[in-house]
């Protein structure tokens, strides 16, 4: 008996595994049972469950829908190249105007009638006559650029005391012209000495200049240095504004001996303040020859740079004080040297500038 009842308990799950549930048309309806609605997605952020950091700024935190291009057949114009415009059926010449830069309304340059330019050049003489109209020309010219007008100016006046040991001395450095924009007479005279001693030197030129362009001028003339025997020289050279407001002085000397000598001064106004002038300058001679009498050697013979500071208290009236560097060069170094001399050497200036 009790191996029966245990043979049927062994039998009885695999008979219910064996059940044949097709018969069950009721869970048919199980097929219906569609995936259930998704619930709609809480939004935190707007209900304040999440801290700000976590929400996306507002106005974000919806995926923009993704939009189907692919009905967008017309888009497939804009790739295509615009449409070619035939010019050549157009008319094009009404284009010209621009060329035609007068105002608004008013008749083009090309407009002015050929006799405006037949009659004569002064048309006042065909009424009051060329005699009574001629001293009015003369006067507007005279007006207009033909003034003559004169100027002297002084640009170095100065004492010059020796940083070493030398002598203190003295130099001036004058000029004066008079004419018109074109053509002047100018008069120039520079020299230096000792305090308590003789000239050393000095030289006095008269020269006719002549404008050859906006900025220079070309001058020509003669030279008289009344030191030691008077000596003569026939000067030629230029004067002006060299670009970027250098003044320039230039010439070439030949004496009545034959001896040809050169010298070239150049300075520059910077401003430091309306009244406070800094000036560099340098001044360079030369000699093409020896001149055993003046103890000038061939070659390079001086060179002086030097800085001014000057303070204008009006502009034709200006004090200074600077400092100078003088050296004599090659050869007439060396004939200082042999002489006793110091070829080169500092000096103090203190000096004025003045114009009228």
């Amino acid at each position: 008996m009790r191996a029966l009842l245990l043979a049927a308990a062994a039998l009885t799950p695999g008979a219910l595994a064996a059940q044949d549930h097709s018969g069950h048309g009721g869970h048919a309806g199980h097929a219906q049972h569609a995936p259930a609605a998704e619930a709609p997605e809480v939004h935190h952020c707007a209900m304040g469950h999440l801290s700000p950091e976590k929400c996306p700024p507002k106005g974000e935190d919806k995926a923009a829908p993704s939009m189907d291009h692919s009905t967008h057949g017309a888009h497939g114009q804009d790739a295509a190249a615009p449409p070619r415009m035939d010019h050549s059926g157009m008319d094009h010449s009404a284009h010209g105007a621009g060329a035609d830069k007068s105002a608004p309304d008013a008749a083009p340059e090309s407009a002015v009638p050929a006799r405006a330019f037949e009659g004569p050049r002064h048309a006042a003489d065909a009424v009051w006559g060329a005699e009574a109209m001629e001293p009015s020309r003369r006067q507007l010219a005279k007006e207009n650029g033909g003034m003559r007008t004169g100027m002297v100016l002084v640009e170095r006046l100065e004492a010059r005391i020796d940083a070493g040991d030398g002598e203190d001395g003295y130099l001036w450095d004058a000029q004066a012209w008079y004419g018109g924009d074109v053509n002047r007479l100018v008069l120039k005279t520079e020299g230096e000495g000792e305090f308590g001693g003789a000239v050393e030197d000095a030289e006095i030129q008269a020269l006719y200049s002549r404008a050859i362009g906006p900025f220079f001028d070309l001058q020509a003339g003669i030279r008289l240095d009344p030191i030691d025997g008077t000596r003569g020289y026939a000067v030629v050279g230029v004067q002006g504004l060299a670009p970027y407001m250098f003044h320039v002085d230039g010439a070439l000397f030949l004496s009545d001996q034959g001896d040809l000598t050169a010298r070239v001064e150049a300075e520059y106004d910077q401003k430091i303040t309306q009244q406070l002038i800094l000036q560099p300058r340098i001044e360079i001679e030369a000699s093409a020859q020896d001149i055993p009498a003046r103890g000038i050697g061939a070659g390079f013979t001086k060179i002086e740079p030097g800085l001014r500071l000057r303070y204008e208290f009006v502009p034709e009236f200006a004090p200074y004080i600077g400092v100078e560097y003088e050296a004599k060069l090659g050869e007439t170094a060396d004939i200082a040297r042999l002489a006793g001399e110091d070829p080169d050497g500092f000096k103090l200036l203190i000096g004025l500038r003045a114009w009228f």
